[in-house]
């Protein structure tokens, strides 16, 4: 992959380009756009966007690993990790059908 990363700035700046608000009001719309969707993913532990996708919480259990540095076996805590998955719509665009 060769792409390059999106920047909560550029995503402001695209806003603010293509409407007539002041960039600092774009980037308040854009913060609590944000806040939103953590909010609601720490709520309920999935939030869907129709059209482009669902992220998903799901919990790990606590499991067995090493340091790396030290090759010391180590218990790696419980912890909750969020999963993104495409809707049906946007992987077909992304994949030319």
């Amino acid at each position: 992959m060769n792409g390059k990363t999106l920047t909560k700035a550029e995503i402001v700046d695209a806003i603010y380009e293509k409407t007539e608000r002041n960039r600092s009001e774009v980037k308040g719309l854009v913060e609590s756009l944000l806040r939103i969707i953590k909010g609601s993913i720490k709520k309920n532990n999935y939030l869907l966007v129709s059209g482009f996708g669902k992220f998903e919480v799901y919990a790990k259990n606590a499991r067995r690993g090493r340091n790396p540095h030290t090759d010391e076996a180590i218990t790696l805590p419980p912890r909750k990790v969020v999963v993104f998955r495409l809707s049906r719509k946007f992987r077909a665009e992304l994949n030319g059908e």
